[in-house]
């Protein structure tokens, strides 16, 4: 050991205190380097959008950057990146040029659905922009393909979707009455899309279980959930008549028998008895004086969920819309007189598309509580029942709709 230490101070390189740092090598060619390392993301990007808004490039060049452009903000790192580095302005101005082809607005939409989707930062630079009115503007059946509209409710969807602000701001840009008249789209694809966004949007937010996570937001109160629409004359009546019976029970385990089925919320739960209300207001006055003060809100793409729980509550703002823009009617329409689809147009009815405007109508009638009363409850019963006797049953049409079959006491 004592000779390597020798060998060391040898064969080392003394310095003076006086002398300058080592410089780093001028004579290595950045092209060699970035092709061993690779370029950031955040070069790609900057290389990818400015070939896509060059107009002079060849068109199918720019739209090769734009796909390229796609796949780098699938990363949530990199659609949060936008704001960093000012890209929202040059794509929405891509999206709204006159100039722009159509297949360049339809692989911005793509790019712009992508990036807002899940990601709430990414939702509220996009949405300072006021872009709703020009997303809008691509689901006009007689401008657009069935394909640039399809991009466009993907858009859209990513865009609303736990954005009470987005939401809120739909009624001052007519956006019910555009979702309205594409449910009558010529594309089946089309309307499925906005049939699930919807039902997205209707799914209201239900309080957290326990107070040690209260500083995280409100969870979609039927996320996950099996399916579960009403595939009976019967199941509709009960509800379409929910807020007259208010017989609403919980889904029953396998073990005990469920009275009634028909219709059913995953998160219901039996009233509470007098002693138990008692007793859970005290504990809830205990809890509250003895809780502890909010945890800190860390920066992330999710901070404002956190910081505003009700800021991803868009179930009220839909329900109204449904009820004052003539929504409800046109969904319910929508399954008793099928506008045909198809190249030709000779196909009618669609089982996808049924089962997402089913599963909407019972997030509507059970989840947020309405009635589907009158006319449209009437309507709903009959075509139901229609469906049902040619499928031969309930059970055949359920399974048709990929759901489970539901029962209503007799």
């Amino acid at each position: 050991m004592e000779n390597l230490l020798r060998w060391g101070l040898a064969n080392s390189d003394p310095r003076d205190s006086n002398q300058p740092p080592p410089q780093p090598r001028t004579d290595l060619d950045p092209a060699i380097i970035d092709a061993i390392l690779g370029k950031s993301d955040a070069e790609l990007m900057k290389e990818a959008l400015a070939v896509a808004v060059d107009e002079k490039r060849d068109e199918d060049e720019r739209i090769q950057a734009l796909e390229d452009f796609e796949m780098l903000v699938e990363q949530i790192d990199n659609a949060n990146n936008l704001e960093k580095l000012k890209m929202w302005e040059p794509l929405h101005t891509l999206l709204t040029n006159p100039i722009s082809s159509e297949e360049i607005q339809r692989q911005t939409l793509w790019i712009l659905g992508t990036a807002v989707q899940n990601n709430p930062a990414a939702q509220h630079s996009y949405l300072a922009l006021s872009p709703l009115r020009a997303i809008l503007s691509f689901l006009t059946p007689t401008a657009r393909s069935g394909k640039t509209r399809s991009k466009a409710v993907y858009t859209l969807s990513g865009l609303l979707k736990h954005n009470a602000a987005a939401v809120k701001e739909m009624h001052a840009v007519d956006g019910w009455d555009v979702l309205r008249d594409a449910l009558q789209d010529s594309d089946i694809n089309v309307r499925r899309k906005v049939a699930f966004l919807l039902n997205s949007l209707l799914i209201p937010t239900a309080p957290l279980a326990s107070s040690s996570s209260s500083s995280s937001p409100p969870v979609p109160a039927n996320i996950q959930q099996p399916s579960q629409v009403p595939t009976s004359s019967t199941a509709v009546s009960a509800a379409a008549d929910r807020l007259q019976s208010l017989s609403l029970q919980p889904i029953a385990s396998p073990s005990s028998p469920s009275p009634s089925t028909a219709v059913t919320s995953t998160s219901a739960e039996p009233a509470p008895s007098a002693s138990t209300s008692t007793s859970t207001s005290t504990s809830t006055s205990t809890t509250t004086s003895t809780s502890t003060p909010a945890p800190p809100v860390h920066p992330n793409s999710h901070a404002s969920m956190v910081a505003d729980p009700s800021s991803i509550s868009t179930s009220q703002a839909t329900v109204q819309a449904l009820e004052q823009r003539g929504l409800l009617s046109t969904i319910v329409a929508s399954l008793a007189q099928p506008v045909p689809h198809g190249p030709d147009g000779e196909a009618e009815g669609d089982a996808d598309f049924e089962e997402k405007v089913l599963r909407a109508l019972h997030t509507y009638a059970v989840g947020c509580g309405r009635p589907i009363a009158g006319d449209d409850g009437k309507t709903l019963r009959e075509w139901l029942g229609r469906q049902s006797g040619a499928a031969g049953g309930d059970g055949k049409v359920a399974d048709r709709w990929g759901g489970r079959r539901t029962r209503s006491r007799s």
